[in-house]
C-alpha cells in the first residue's frame, strides 16, 4: 500500500488490526502513526496501550492475550524491535524463536486479534522473511520511501495555502533541488519561508538562496555547473560555502568523486544508449535527476570528465601519505579545470 492510498484509508475506514510501517520516510511514517493513534482515541499507558521495543519484545504475546481492561481494544506500538529484520552472521537463538512463535501465533489467532488488538510494527527496514509475510498476509503493510518531487510539490503546495503565502510549483520544485526529498527537512525549510513571506506574500527562488539550508548534493550541482562554465571565482565559493558549513574535507572529495562519476556514467550511457537512470542506480523517486546530470555532462568531454576524477583519486592518495592539504588540493583541481 501507498502512504497516500494509507493517508486515504485512514481517513475514512476502521482501523486495521496489523500495521507494519518502514522506511526512511521518517517524518510521513510517524504522521500515520499519529493519525492512529488519533483515530484508536484515548490511549492510558499499560491498560489499553502498551509500547514494546527490543527489551521487551518476548513480552509481546501475552500483552495481546492480556485484555485492554475496561476497553473495547488496546493499541500495542511495537518499535524498532528487530524481530523484523534479517540475522546477521551472529545468530540469535532466543530472538529467531520469538519470531516463529509470533508468526504463529498470529496465523493460529487471528479471529481474537481481530477483535481485541491493533498491532503497530514499526521498522526502519524489514526482510521479507516468515513474520513479514504473515503481517502482510494479514494486515497492512507501507513502505515509506522518499517521495517523488511533484509528490513532495503537492504536500507544500497544500501547507502554502493554508497559510495564504503563496508559492508557484517551478520554486517548489527548486526548494527540493536544493534541500533535498526529506519532509521533515522541507517542512523546516517551507515553514522559514512562509514567515519570511508572510500572509499574502510570495516565496521566491531568491528567497530559497537566501534562507534554506541547501544538501551538500546541491551544493556539489552547483559547483559543477559553475565548473563546466570555466567560472572559476563563483565554483571555489561554493567550496568555501560547504567548509563554512562545516562539512568535513574528506566528505566534500569523496561526494566531488561520486558525482563526476556519475557524470562520466552518463556519459557512456547516451554513447551507446543506455538507460541512464538504471545506469546510475537510481531509485524510482530519483528519476528526476536524470536531466540534471545529462545537462551537466554536455559541459564536459569525456576525457574532461576522467581526468577530473583521476586527479581526485591520485589527491586523496598524495593527502594519505602527507605530500598535500586536502583543501588546497581540491582548489588546485578546480582551477587548473577552469582554465582548461
Amino acid at each position: 500500500m501507498s502512504i497516500e492510498e494509507l493517508e486515504r484509508d485512514l481517513a475514512k475506514d476502521e482501523l486495521k488490526s496489523i500495521y507494519v510501517l518502514y522506511g526512511e520516510e521518517k517524518f510521513l511514517l510517524e504522521s500515520i502513526v499519529k493519525k492512529i493513534k488519533k483515530k484508536f482515541g484515548e490511549c492510558i499507558n499499560g491498560i489499553n496501550y502498551i509500547n514494546i521495543d527490543e527489551t521487551n519484545i518476548s513480552e509481546l504475546i501475552s500483552d495481546i492475550q492480556t485484555p485492554a481492561f475496561g476497553y473495547e481494544k488496546k493499541l500495542i506500538i511495537v518499535r524498532n524491535s528487530e524481530i523484523l529484520k534479517k540475522e546477521g552472521k551472529k545468530k540469535n537463538p532466543e530472538l529467531a524463536k520469538i519470531k516463529n512463535n509470533l508468526a504463529e501465533y498470529i496465523e493460529d489467532n487471528l479471529s481474537d486479534i481481530n477483535e481485541s488488538v491493533i498491532l503497530v510494527f514499526i521498522e526502519e527496514n524489514v526482510e521479507k522473511l516468515k513474520l513479514y509475510k504473515v503481517l502482510e498476509k494479514n494486515g497492512c503493510v507501507c513502505e515509506f520511501t522518499y517521495q517523488s518531487p511533484n509528490q513532495i510539490v503537492i504536500r507544500l503546495k497544500g501547507i502554502t495555502n493554508a497559510y495564504g503565502v503563496n508559492a508557484t510549483e517551478n520554486t517548489l520544485q527548486y526548494l527540493i533541488e536544493q534541500c533535498g526529498q526529506n519532509m521533515q527537512d522541507l517542512i523546516n525549510e517551507i515553514r522559514k519561508l512562509i514567515e519570511y513571506a508572510g500572509r499574502g506574500g510570495t516565496i521566491s527562488k531568491e528567497s530559497v538562496d537566501l534562507l534554506c539550508t541547501k544538501q551538500i548534493q546541491a551544493i556539489i550541482f552547483n559547483l559543477t555547473d559553475y565548473l563546466g562554465k570555466k567560472q572559476i571565482k563563483k565554483a571555489l565559493e561554493e567550496l568555501r560555502n560547504l567548509l563554512y558549513n562545516k562539512e568535513p574535507i574528506q566528505k566534500i572529495l569523496v561526494i566531488l568523486y561520486n558525482h563526476f562519476k556519475k557524470l562520466y556514467f552518463t556519459k557512456i550511457a547516451e554513447k551507446y544508449k543506455l538507460d541512464i537512470a538504471k545506469s546510475l542506480n537510481l531509485k524510482s523517486n530519483q528519476v528526476f535527476l536524470v536531466n540534471k546530470y545529462k545537462m551537466q555532462a554536455k559541459t564536459f568531454t569525456e576525457l574532461e570528465i576522467s581526468n577530473i576524477i583521476k586527479e581526485l583519486i591520485d589527491l586523496d592518495y598524495n593527502y594519505k601519505i602527507g605530500k598535500i592539504d586536502l583543501n588546497i588540493g581540491l582548489e588546485t583541481i578546480l582551477c587548473n579545470n577552469c582554465s582548461k
